[in-house]
């Protein structure tokens, strides 16, 4: 990291290149989500979910892999307090008891050692899960309304309310649309559920915390360095968070790296919503939140 200790790099310079990359992603994510949909879970479609109890600890993926033919689709599984305890969750839309027969028969062949016993059924209705949908909508846009009205607070500046929120937003749909992109690419889940909805919550503090840093230090310069001009002064608080920036994002990558690796299926599609939600927040602080800023400033200033 050494090369990060006086660094000098172009970043204002570079707000047009970086305009264009951010676009093309943006548009191709909201048209890939407006034309494909998105694939949502259970919580926010409807569907059934069992909860099994074996006499001996079980594999899950195992499990999720001897069920996904019989019930149309791969279903969710996990651990459910205990190793001999799970939680299955299926959006097959045949009755409650054809799909209960389903998974006990199969299990009865994959575990012919090892019963188990239905210790509960329940439905979750379409209706629930609109509620669901309606109210990650409303958590979503609640955060980044608060957001615009913290930092408009804090940095008494409407200019810097608009670059951080727009961000936010670059952020999240652009995630958004390489789950959709990549939902029937990759050998793991990426449905929409309760933890993905988390997972995005967790992406926007974590752009957040980096766009605050990075106003802070302008705010900093802008007192200190009252002679110099905005553009430039912008650039210098740029590079003097640099090292910061970079060192906290991969850290933090690293330790999602090994989530998404060693987590298990259930955390996949959490741990690689957070990956790309850490590169994309590290670039947007860098390159989306301030480039904003710097536009319309000068737009303020000339009009």
């Amino acid at each position: 990291m050494r090369w990060f200790e006086t660094p000098n790099f172009n970043f204002t310079g570079s707000h047009k290149i970086a305009y264009i990359f951010s676009a093309v992603l943006f548009l191709a994510s909201l048209t890939a989500i407006l034309t494909q949909g998105l694939q949502y879970g259970i919580d926010f479609k409807g569907g059934k979910e069992f909860v099994l109890e074996f006499q001996e600890p079980v594999n899950v993926v195992e499990m999720r892999s001897t069920l996904s033919g019989p019930l149309g689709a791969a279903p969710e599984i996990k651990l459910y307090g205990s190793d001999s305890d799970v939680l299955i969750r299926t959006d097959n839309e045949g009755e409650i008891n054809v799909v209960q027969d389903i998974i006990t028969s199969n299990m009865e062949q994959l575990y012919p050692n090892n019963p188990a016993n239905v210790v509960k059924t329940d439905v979750v209705g379409p209706r629930f899960a609109e509620d669901l949908k309606w109210g990650a909508l409303q958590a979503v846009i609640y955060a980044i309304v608060i957001i615009f009205i913290y930092i408009l607070i804090r940095f008494r500046n409407w200019t810097f309310s608009a670059g951080a929120v727009a961000a936010l937003v670059h952020d999240v749909v652009i995630v958004l649309g390489v789950f959709t992109i990549l939902a029937d690419l990759v050998p793991f889940s990426l449905q929409i559920d309760q933890a993905l909805i988390a997972a995005f919550l967790t992406i926007v503090g974590y752009s957040l915390n980096d766009t605050v840093v990075v106003y802070d230090r302008i705010r900093e310069n802008s007192n200190v360095h009252k002679g110099m001009d905005f553009i430039p002064m912008v650039n210098k608080s740029l590079n003097d968070t640099l090292s910061r920036t970079v060192i906290t994002s991969i850290t933090t990558l690293f330790v999602v790296l090994v989530l998404f690796i060693f987590g298990g299926e259930v955390l996949k599609g959490f741990s690689f919503a957070l990956l790309i939600g850490i590169i994309l927040g590290t670039y947007s602080s860098l390159f989306v939140a301030s480039a904003l800023v710097v536009e319309l400033e000068v737009r303020t200033k000339k009009s």
